[in-house]
């Protein structure tokens, strides 16, 4: 209830800023009146809340799917994709109308998606896809600065305004054209969320509980871009959105799942961008910044600062060991194993250097010593 309230707050606070500050300043009882709002202000703070909250869903469903925390658009090729998708023909000089950017966006996306997929198609675990992503997301932007330096002056800095994230000049038509779009992910986004808590179990546990891994992580890729692809269609590649919405998440509810995380992770979301415009606008008036510029800027310290104070609480089951209980019996992964595991696991030396011939400690102490525990005398000459 009181996070609900401190996210209520917050929202208000940004729609009556949003509305009401820049030039000129407009006052709350002349919103419904005022051009600059209803046509201007208004349209753009609709599109940076439901950008964030887009992005900061996606989020959620890129690292619960791949049991990264690290696992955002801008590593995974997804956005840099969309990116390449939107760039391109603007710099060959193709004429595209706006209705047809998203599927572009779409089609650079899934590109970069699939390119991830396949090169850790090989690979072991949901980390190497990362890696694989990173990699991918990398050749993309060399493809896009290779754009830049084909571009002229003028298409130059609209494609640096653009790849930075911006929602400069945004009407009611760049809002109403992602709606089809979120018609198709919502549902899509509802259905997938179960299947996420699942995988967040682990692969062998998935299995067990019947859900194909391989087939269920790239249906979560493909939900992740149809909610990135429109979006960045419209306002370019917003940083570190979808990594920072679903720490706050998870740290605003600890013990919760992707279920529970998810209209979270949307809310922080739409509030980041929403709350990162303003400086956006007013920081250095009547000069606009890019809105992603600011993303970063309060989501890259914010994130390590979330970060560190995850890894101070122990897990269940993570590597802090209980009380009464040895180091590392927790998850196996350090500390001393148990004695007589293995017959001979013990962290004593070995049998055969005191002379016994047992597979292990446990036969050489019998060996030495009778039932009762009483030493044994060693007769000459019997050897």
């Amino acid at each position: 209830m009181r996070r609900t309230a401190v996210a209520a707050g917050a929202l208000a606070a940004a729609v009556c800023a949003g509305l009401a500050l820049g030039t000129p300043v407009v006052a709350p009882a002349g919103f419904a009146d005022s051009f600059v709002v209803t046509e201007l202000r208004l349209p753009r703070l609709v599109l940076a809340l439901v950008a964030g909250a887009c992005l900061g869903a996606a989020g959620l469903v890129l690292q619960e799917a791949l049991r990264n925390p690290l696992a955002v658009p801008e590593l995974l090729g997804v956005s840099s994709g969309a990116a390449l998708g939107v760039a391109a023909p603007l710099v060959l000089a193709v004429s595209v109308p706006l209705a047809v950017q998203p599927f572009l966006a779409i089609g650079g996306a899934a590109l970069g998606g699939a390119l991830t997929l396949l090169a850790a198609g090989a690979a072991r675990g949901p980390s190497a896809v990362l890696l694989c992503g990173a990699a991918v997301a990398a050749a993309l932007q060399s493809a896009l600065l290779v754009l830049m330096v084909l571009a002229d002056q003028l298409d130059l800095q609209l494609i640096h305004r653009y790849l930075l994230g911006s929602l400069s000049a945004r009407t009611w038509d760049d809002v109403t054209g992602l709606g089809p779009w979120l018609l198709v992910a919502v549902p899509a986004l509802v259905l997938c969320a179960p299947v996420l808590s699942v995988l967040r179990l682990g692969d062998d546990d998935a299995r067990a509980l019947g859900v194909r891994v391989h087939r269920a992580r790239a249906a979560a890729l493909a939900v992740a871009v149809v909610l990135i692809a429109p979006v960045v269609a419209v306002c370019g590649p917003v940083a570190w959105v979808g990594f920072l919405a679903p720490h706050i998440a998870r740290r605003l509810a600890p013990g919760g799942d992707a279920v529970r995380w998810l209209p979270w992770s949307a809310v922080w979301g739409a509030l980041v961008v929403a709350w990162a415009d303003l400086p956006a606008r007013l920081a250095l008036a009547p000069v606009e910044t890019p809105v992603g510029a600011w993303t970063a800027l309060l989501g890259v310290p914010a994130g390590v600062l979330l970060l560190r104070r995850r890894r101070t609480v122990p897990a269940d089951g993570g590597g802090a060991a209980k009380p009464g209980s040895p180091a590392g019996a927790g998850d196996g992964r350090g500390g001393d194993p148990p004695a007589g595991r293995d017959g001979g696991a013990s962290s004593g030396p070995p049998a055969a250097r005191d002379g016994g011939s047992g597979p292990g400690a446990a036969g050489a102490a019998a060996g030495r010593h009778g039932a009762d525990g009483v030493p044994r005398t060693r007769l000459g000459g019997a050897g």
